[in-house]
């Protein structure tokens, strides 16, 4: 099953004034229509609060002439060529590791005309290095009888001569015990001619975007003149190890061909000759001069715009969607309205975790199977699953077809995992709602009570730091803000430092590393390194990021771990499973008992839309020793979880003694801060925020919440009340 209509937009945010551009993709070129709506919950379940998205007057309407737009996926190299017609013979040489053996043709170096109608294609097929020449409307192919196997590195060289059909190829294993160089000479149907070729494409051939991707990594392509390498005078010298933090790659030749890299493959990656020596690519780079491939590397689809939207002036801060249908089907496409510039600060300001959002876009979980798609269908819920609509990329939570990690994650392509009505898992007691759909579930709540807040998004943090946050009165989070930066990870501690008072709703915050760029701000980077519940682990020797060349993995073992934030870490993880907390006897000491005013009972939260209870799934604690500010009181701990829920590895010195004297299977709800800080509430679970709506919103979890937010929204905040947006 596959989307008949479906689209992103770019940015995924605005304020009003400013221009969004959605890009549309309609099978078969349908003319489809558009129309505006605000999402105020998100969540098809029908014991739920209640789907709540709301048509805005927008003037956007139809019909749109509809375009089928191809999704450009994989990734590879390109550089212009000199003009190679004074040379009668050449040679071709590169390293190579093939890091998967597909059951067709992939391209490793093309050597091609605009078009790839004039190439000479080296690459493989199962495992047997072949070459194809194309020309003049035909192709001939010459297998090597060379065989390459996965996770070797080979040295390749190719010689051709001009006006002749002979080509001499040598392989030679590098590193290897076997190093005995294996040679042969083949001939190609017609005479190769080099007059033709006007750019030389890594890892794949280009016809308006990558076809025939290679898997695996490539080092040092250079071309020289004359039959053999080495001894050649080189034309063109492309040096990997150089600006490993961009997406261009120097030519150290004479003629300056240099490239670009198209769909963002992975760099600071181990090269042939790294040695274990330096495990920073920055500190020796030409250790790290490889470049690996994928043929799932998505950063960009570049799809037309179909549609834009000039945000209008009296639109409030919230969540908004492009709805567009035509006559197969419709697509809701999610994006955020900031407030006006010129507007003042609420009260109250939402954080919206777009890095996380980004970092687990198209979550493939193996999870779409019958039973799936009868609840999908029963409760007319998103159809689509990234299990089976792959052609947008998956997350950072999968891997690559050559099963390495997906370090790298881009906004510009079609999320299917940010959409109304979509579900993470089938959940028997709730909803199986995650990250975007699942925080909705909050903006109702505010909603329902009347409280009015603003959007602020972690690209916002990352941008302009404490200035995006700063005159707030109250900051408050989703259910799993995983992901920062640096700079949104200190804005965060800014505010609070500042006066400001902070909600943390969730569990697993402030638990990734994460990279971005200026340059490219629609992508995040994450390394998965030593340490930490992981999909996927890096290789050693890469665990420093290719964007910004930082040690990657988690903020605790960047030495900022995640209790220094919000008074509490990740510490326990189980199946999306919920349970309840009992308030603790310091829960009613009179300075945090107006905290529980109207909760009739110690059993808090035994109810809820996320797995059953407001204390499940990934659960975080305090501790002193990682930073937990001094007088945080833990007012509530959760009980009941069964034998699932296991201490995270990271918590555990060996499989018997944690790094925490006495750590139980427990979430801590906490209040600390005050004095020369703001203060902050955390609640150290997933699913809390799931157990808001239950019976009409009249239950603890809820009140307690509604206190908080309106004890903290009073107190005013240091600094700047009445303020423009940076």
């Amino acid at each position: 099953m596959q989307p008949s209509i479906i689209g992103y937009c770019n940015p995924l945010r605005g304020r009003p004034g400013e221009r969004l551009g959605f890009h549309i993709s309609s099978s078969g070129g349908k003319p489809f229509r558009a129309r505006v709506v605000r999402i105020i919950c998100a969540d098809p379940n029908p014991q739920g609060p209640g789907l709540d998205i709301r048509e805005v007057p927008s003037g956007i309407g139809g019909p749109y002439a509809g375009q089928e737009q191809v999704v450009p996926i994989g990734s590879c190299g390109m550089a212009p060529l000199p003009s190679l017609g004074d040379h009668s013979a050449l040679s071709c040489t590169f390293n190579v590791r093939p890091t998967r053996l597909d059951r067709d043709f992939r391209a490793i170096w093309s050597l091609q005309d605009a078009d790839a109608a004039k190439a000479l294609i080296i690459g493989i097929d199962r495992g047997e290095l072949v070459l194809i020449l194309r020309s003049d409307g035909r192709e001939d192919r010459a297998a090597t009888g060379l065989r390459l196997d996965v996770g070797q590195w080979y040295a390749l060289d190719v010689a051709l001569t001009d006006a002749s059909a002979a080509v001499a190829v040598k392989l030679k294993p590098i590193g290897s015990r076997a190093t005995k160089e294996a040679s042969v000479d083949v001939a190609l149907g017609a005479a190769v001619g080099f007059r033709a070729w006007t750019r030389a494409t890594i890892a794949a051939l280009w016809s308006r975007r990558p076809l025939h991707c290679f898997n695996g990594q490539i080092e040092a392509p250079t071309i020289r003149a004359g039959k053999s390498g080495a001894g050649g005078q080189p034309i063109a010298a492309w040096d990997f190890s150089q600006a490993i933090d961009q997406q261009t790659f120097p030519d150290t030749g004479p003629h300056k061909c240099d490239g670009t890299f198209v769909n963002i493959p992975t760099r600071a990656v181990r090269g042939s000759n790294w040695d274990g020596s330096e495990m920073n690519w920055r500190h020796a780079p030409q250790h790290y001069g490889a470049v690996h491939f994928h043929d799932d590397d998505l950063s960009d689809c570049k799809w037309s715009e179909s549609v834009s939207l000039d945000i209008p002036s009296e639109w409030e801060s919230g969540i908004y969607g492009l709805e567009v249908s035509n006559d197969l089907g419709s697509d809701t496409i999610p994006f955020f309205v900031l407030p006006s510039l010129d507007a003042p600060r609420k009260a109250v300001a939402l954080l919206v975790s777009t890095f996380t959002y980004l970092a687990y876009a198209n979550h493939a979980r193996g999870t779409f199977d019958a039973a799936f798609r009868e609840r999908l269908r029963a409760w007319q819920a998103y159809p689509f699953s990234p299990d089976e609509v792959k052609q947008f990329a998956a997350s950072t939570y999968n891997n690559h077809s050559d099963g390495s990690g997906v370090s790298l994650s881009s906004r510009l392509r079609p999320i299917l995992t940010m959409r109304p009505k979509y579900l993470t898992f089938n959940d028997p007691v709730g909803s199986g709602l995650r990250h975007f759909p699942a925080d909705t579930h909050l903006v109702c709540w505010l909603h329902r009570f009347g409280i009015d807040f603003d959007l602020v998004t972690d690209e916002d943090l990352d941008d302009h730091g404490v200035a995006a946050i700063e005159g707030y009165r109250v900051l408050i989070t989703g259910s799993h803000p995983e992901y920062h930066t640096p700079r949104s990870l200190d804005a965060l501690l800014d505010f609070q430092h500042a006066g400001g008072n902070f909600i943390y709703l969730g569990g697993n915050g402030f638990y990734w590393r994460i990279a971005r760029r200026a340059d490219l701000p629609h992508i995040i980077e994450i390394r998965r390194a030593e340490g930490g519940i992981r999909a996927w682990a890096c290789r050693p020797g890469e665990y420093y990021q290719q964007l910004d060349g930082a040690y990657g993995g988690l903020w605790r073992r960047n030495d900022r771990p995640p209790q220094t934030v919000a008074g509490v870490g990740f510490v326990v993880q189980g199946p999306y499973e919920g349970s309840a907390y009992r308030r603790t006897p310091e829960s009613y000491q009179p300075d945090v008992a107006w905290i529980f005013d109207g909760v009739k009972s110690e059993l808090i939260g035994e109810h809820g839309l996320f797995g059953g209870g407001a204390a499940g799934f990934e659960l975080d604690q305090v501790s002193d020793a990682l930073g937990t500010p001094p007088g945080t009181i833990v007012l509530a701990r959760s009980e009941g979880h069964n034998d699932t829920f296991k201490i995270v590895h990271e918590e555990m010195l060996t499989q018997v003694r944690p790094v925490i004297p006495d750590i139980k299977v427990e979430a801590h709800m906490v209040i600390g801060g005050g004095g020369d800080r703001g203060r902050f509430f955390s609640t150290g679970s997933i699913t809390f925020i799931g157990s808001l709506s239950h019976n009409g919103y009249d239950n603890d979890v809820s009140r307690i919440l509604e206190n908080v937010v309106r004890r903290f929204s009073a107190a005013a905040a240091r600094g700047r009340t009445e303020t423009a947006h940076p």
